[in-house]
């Protein structure tokens, strides 16, 4: 299901996991990687092609959601404001949503749009992880220093304590099996309250 209207997201009360990200991060290869198909979330070399909050039902038990990036996009400053208030929206409205992933390109260094926006997620009480994508850019010792690197600057900042992070690679699909299972633990704890 996809839409712009949070009141129109899906009603079922089952797990919801955002993935969400700047523009051009990796978003749609991710989630097709995670899901094991190739053209569910559609890949564009051209940032901001995501414009709708996108509801992927997972094995009935729980929903992947893609949300619009956020920073840099080819759309209209219009468009751009109309994305961050229904992203908003989702964030302060859903009941359903138990965790945001973050996504962060693993190449860069600390972006003040990312920091900005996990800090709006910790102060809204929003729990979060952070996926570092694009780690076959890197060699391995290079990965290792730039995470280091960027959970320095979150301790550094406002963050008491770090968030749960994934280093992953949609085209090697490493961090496949890290994410999904960090969602099923979850999601046992979940139903198991019910």
């Amino acid at each position: 299901m996809s839409n712009s209207n949070v009141a129109e997201c899906p009603q079922e009360p089952i797990p919801e996991y955002a993935f969400i990200g700047r523009s051009n991060v990796g978003k749609s290869s991710l989630i097709n990687m995670l899901t094991g198909q190739k053209h569910l979330a559609k890949t564009s070399g051209r940032p901001g092609k995501t414009q709708l909050i996108n509801h992927f039902k997972i094995n009935n038990n729980w929903f992947l959601v893609d949300l619009p990036g956020y920073g840099y996009a080819r759309v209209s400053k219009k468009d751009k404001k109309t994305f961050q208030k229904y992203i908003r929206d989702y964030f302060d409205n859903r009941k359903q949503l138990i965790t945001a992933f973050v996504l962060i390109d693993i190449r860069h260094r600390a972006q003040a749009v990312d920091l900005r926006f996990m800090e709006w997620l910790g102060t809204h009480q929003i729990p979060f992880a952070i996926i570092f994508t694009k780690a076959d850019k890197l060699k391995p010792k290079a990965q290792g220093e730039h995470v280091s690197s960027y959970l320095k600057e979150l301790l550094d900042g406002v963050w008491e304590e770090l968030p749960p992070y994934f280093i992953t690679s949609s085209a090697k699909q490493t961090g496949r099996e890290e994410v999904l299972d960090y969602i099923e633990g979850i999601n046992r704890q979940f139903y198991k309250n019910q």
